[in-house]
């Protein structure tokens, strides 16, 4: 016996090493082809493809493009402005009544469903908690619950195929940067440094989440760029703190912010700022993607 366990020692070893090389190979992978996330030229991490489309990170409510739901900006304590900003899309706002809706100069109607604005593009309205017309109250309640959902949908996203999640791009500073699709946790601040562009390479199906568990600062006249198709509602940044975008700085995708979100002098957004606290807007501009 002694003899024959010998004798399987070398047959072992190579089975062993086979089946290494197997799961080893299949780490990252996917139904829709895996491979290797490069980040920035010298860096790559492991990665992996995310599930394809917008659909990817449900936004129910928040972001239906119904004629009664639907949000550019949907927030829970208030959404201010100082004039003149510029929303195509819905404003939403709950449970905070429509003392929340500062610097607006809201203009009624006479069944108090909504409001409308000089600073928000017809046919987009403004709605709040305490709006008596309609179901206005009800839907703005769903859209809440809704943007909720949304924001623990992404911080648990991870790769199609149960591939690893990607590292942080730049370890949290993405100046410079050329980002394929995935899935980026990120446990620091992300900081767009100053005098830098962001490039999310990409087809019109490819998604990226950034899973952020600190803030995100984006530096006065920087831009985050799309290309090769990428769409701005298929990316997602899923904030814990605080979202500043600075001075005429370009952004791009959905924002899911647990706390506030702040648009400097002249920021533009093509995407979405949906905050379970506040948003304030400086003759900003927000575009809700279609």
């Amino acid at each position: 016996m002694n003899r024959f366990g010998s004798s399987m020692k070398p047959l072992n070893t190579l089975v062993m090493a086979l089946l290494a090389a197997a799961v080893v190979a299949g780490c990252g992978g996917g139904g829709d082809g895996g491979g290797v996330a490069v980040v920035a030229p010298g860096q790559t991490t492991a990665g992996g493809p995310v599930c394809t489309g917008a659909a990817c990170v449900p936004l129910g409510t928040a972001g239906s493009l119904g004629a009664a739901s639907g949000y550019a900006i949907l927030a829970k304590d208030g959404v201010s402005t100082v004039p003149s900003s510029v929303v195509t899309g819905n404003v939403g706002l709950s449970p905070t009544a429509r003392i929340g809706l500062t610097g607006w100069s809201l203009i009624t109607e006479p069944t108090d469903t909504s409001f409308t604005s000089a600073q928000v593009v017809a046919p987009g309205k403004l709605f709040a908690a305490d709006n008596v017309g309609g179901t206005t109250s009800a839907d703005l309640t769903t859209a809440v619950g809704s943007m909720q959902t949304a924001y623990t949908d992404a911080a648990g996203k991870a790769l199609a195929g149960g591939g690893l999640l990607t590292a942080c791009p730049g370890a949290g500073s993405f100046g410079g940067l050329t980002i394929t699709a995935g899935v980026y946790t990120c446990t620091v601040t992300v900081l767009i440094p100053s005098s830098t562009i962001v490039t999310l390479n990409g087809s019109a199906t490819d998604v990226w989440v950034f899973q952020i568990s600190q803030g995100l600062t984006q530096s006065a006249a920087t831009q985050v760029n799309l290309t090769g198709g990428a769409l701005p509602k298929n990316v997602f940044w899923q904030v814990a703190g605080v979202v500043d975008i600075g001075t005429t700085a370009v952004m791009q995708g959905v924002i899911l912010a647990q706390t506030a979100i702040n648009l400097q002098t002249g920021a533009t957004v093509n995407g979405r700022l949906l905050a379970q606290s506040a948003v304030t807007l400086d003759a900003a501009t927000v575009t809700a993607p279609q």
